[in-house]
């Protein structure tokens, strides 16, 4: 078995072990399924539309970084690769993922290697970096709305998590300022070229109002999807709970341990929704119905790759040769 099959296994082993451990030990499971059986379709489809929007948001993101970074891809091109990206991540299980395929098609596309990768590296890295202002924004109103334990686990994961995401952005900044004598090294002067963009996207107030701002409402409309599927499966929530609660469980869904989210995305909205004093079945419900959702939504850019003509096999090995080598020139 190859190192990248082993991955696999065991991103299939996290997902089925952690579902496994909250239908176990946390979950009412036959209430979970009540609670699903008796959803109202409506609201399903509204969220459903919701986050075929966001693909939007999301291409809008990622051309504001890639225009700040002397890229540009446009918008129709930018919405074609996110949309294939976000099928290979959720509907087709690899060892590459869509970020990865997202370089692979920009690259292809006309961008250079260093603004394909970088591109997609800085456009995580605002959908990361907008956490901070955004969920202090709403945190007095969510505040008011939780118990003081509730609150004090809100902000002692706040505060750690905006020192390392300035801490962060402030080594990509300087990380051009290597010593002379290793840029013979392909991997630093890729890290010199993503140091600069970094400076462009992030220094530049009218490049990161922009990316900054595709990326606020890009939380702001999947806290709404949620808001929607959440009084769709009757559960009493408000928009601000999920605007708070969800960028946070999203950021822990997007540790790579897992296939698409599974299982540790359960895990999480168990938790952070139990603060607000949903239960678990109806948090694992809840949970359990986006991930079905965000698969669904995820088949159009299938079908955009599969009349593209290009075979699988020859995707994922371009795919993971070009996210080898992050930052490169070219």
């Amino acid at each position: 078995m190859s190192k990248k099959q082993l991955a696999l296994v065991l991103k299939f082993g996290v997902s089925a072990v952690l579902i496994w451990y909250l239908l176990s030990y946390k979950v009412d499971l036959d209430a979970a399924k009540a609670r699903l059986l008796e959803v109202d379709f409506n609201m399903v489809l509204v969220a459903a539309a919701l986050l075929l929007l966001q693909a939007a948001v999301c291409a809008m993101r990622w051309g504001a970084v890639l225009d700040a970074i002397r890229a540009p891809l446009g918008f129709i091109r930018a919405l074609k690769i996110f949309l294939i990206g976000s099928f290979f991540n959720q509907a087709l299980p690899s060892s590459v993922g869509g970020d990865a395929v997202r370089v692979y098609k920009a690259y292809h596309g006309g961008l250079s290697l260093s603004g394909a990768v970088n591109g997609v590296m800085l456009e995580r890295a605002a959908t990361v970096v907008v956490i901070v202002p955004l969920v202090a924004a709403f945190m007095p109103i969510f505040l008011g709305r939780v118990d003081d334990q509730a609150g004090a686990w809100i902000i002692s994961t706040l505060i750690p998590f905006a020192l390392a995401a300035i801490g962060g952005l402030a080594l990509l900044m300087v990380l051009d300022r290597l010593p002379e004598r290793l840029m013979r090294w392909r991997v630093i002067r890729g890290l010199s070229y993503l140091a600069t963009d970094t400076r462009r996207l992030f220094l530049a107030p009218r490049h990161a109002a922009k990316a900054l701002g595709w990326a606020a409402i890009g939380h702001a409309n999947v806290a709404l999807a949620i808001l929607v599927l959440a009084r769709g499966l009757g559960i009493d929530v408000a928009w601000i709970d999920c605007l708070v609660l969800m960028p946070l469980v999203l950021l822990v869904t997007t540790v790579p341990v897992s296939i698409g989210g599974w299982g540790v995305r359960e895990g999480a909205m168990v938790f952070a929704f139990g603060l607000i004093g949903v239960s678990e079945h109806s948090a694992f419900a809840l949970s359990f119905l986006f991930g079905l959702l965000v698969i669904a939504v995820s088949l159009p850019g299938g079908l955009i790759w599969l009349l593209s003509g290009e075979k699988r096999s020859d995707v994922l090995k371009e795919s993971e040769a070009l996210s080898g080598e992050p930052g490169a020139g070219g």
